[in-house]
């Protein structure tokens, strides 16, 4: 039995938001796989998706796309603006360009890759997930973030991992300062393990010696005594 994808399109060019996303919704319970159509980076594209869709936006998106989504699989084909996958809980969001400040901020779950470089604060107070950025982060990426991987090929800005409670930050590239509370440690075989399975998941194939270059910045103490950093535990 062959069961064909039901496929719809959708033409943004003279709509706002708040149209976009009610029309989405209701397509969602429909159909398999949405095409958006002329998004012309506008702000909060399928924010609150609650419904397993794919959805494809042709073009670039503003900030929040993706924002509170349960469930979707979102690719953007083009770059997005700040807060891209903003407070997820499930499903995948997959931005083929760049993004800017606070790509995958508050997520507690599902997968956020942006392919290109990504703004500051990169995962902030993230919960659980998975952030990867193909490229360079920014600032304070993985600030006060309490769980998941975030995974950064590219460089990593001033202050990374600022505050950090949980969670692991690899980077493959130079780390320029860490963050209060944060500590690089080797890579071991299980990090290597988990790097090699996400990374090829979402089409990011490195060499095996590279895999040996992460550096990975973890908490140095579970309840940060924000003090002195000779104080701390």
């Amino acid at each position: 039995m062959v069961i064909s994808m039901r496929q719809v399109e959708i033409d943004a060019e003279a709509k706002n938001p708040r149209e976009i996303n009610r029309e989405l919704k209701t397509l969602a319970k429909e159909y398999d796989r949405i095409i958006l159509k002329n998004p012309n980076a506008k702000h909060y594209l399928a924010a609150g998706l609650t419904s397993p869709v794919e959805l494809v936006i042709e073009g670039s998106a503003g900030y929040f796309v993706g924002t509170m989504i349960d469930q979707p699989f979102i690719k953007v084909k083009g770059n997005v603006g700040w807060f891209a996958g903003d407070n997820m809980t499930q499903g995948k969001l997959i931005i083929e360009g760049s993004a800017g400040d606070g790509a995958g901020q508050g997520i507690y779950g599902g997968t956020v890759v942006v392919k290109n470089d990504a703004g500051s604060r990169t995962g902030e107070i993230m919960k659980h997930g998975t952030v990867i950025v193909g490229g360079n982060s920014g600032f304070m990426s993985g600030i006060f973030m309490m769980g998941g991987p975030i995974i950064v090929l590219g460089d990593i800005g001033e202050d990374a991992g600022e505050s950090i409670i949980r969670g692991t930050i690899y980077v493959l590239g130079d780390i320029k300062s860490l963050g209060k509370n944060a500590q690089t440690l080797e890579i071991n075989e299980a990090d290597i393990t988990d790097l090699k399975e996400i990374l090829s998941t979402y089409g990011f194939h490195l060499e095996d010696d590279q895999y040996n270059q992460f550096k990975k910045i973890v908490p140095r103490s579970k309840r940060p005594f924000y003090g002195p950093e000779s104080e701390e535990g």
